[in-house]
């Protein structure tokens, strides 16, 4: 494995009512909960089991995972 950690982007389906979460550092790293929290506990567990999948081996004892997540909303506007 060539990277020292492992980017994982979250984002808030509105229409969904989920995080969807996926990464380009792992190929099938891609699933969805309704919490944030929750996406959290799934994406760990997923990570080794897919680094395992694919044969993706590390020289590290732990390896860092980023998860980022984004939530876009809107406000009314007061002047309106």
């Amino acid at each position: 494995m060539t990277r020292i950690a492992i980017l994982v982007k979250a984002t808030w389906d509105d229409e969904a009512r989920v995080w969807v979460a996926e990464s380009s550092d792992i190929q099938g790293l891609v699933t969805e909960t309704e919490t944030l929290e929750a996406l959290r506990e799934k994406i760990l567990v997923m990570i080794p089991e897919l680094l395992e999948l694919h044969d993706i081996h590390s020289d590290f004892p732990e390896i860092p995972v980023h998860i980022m997540a984004e939530q876009s909303t809107r406000v009314l506007n007061p002047f309106r």
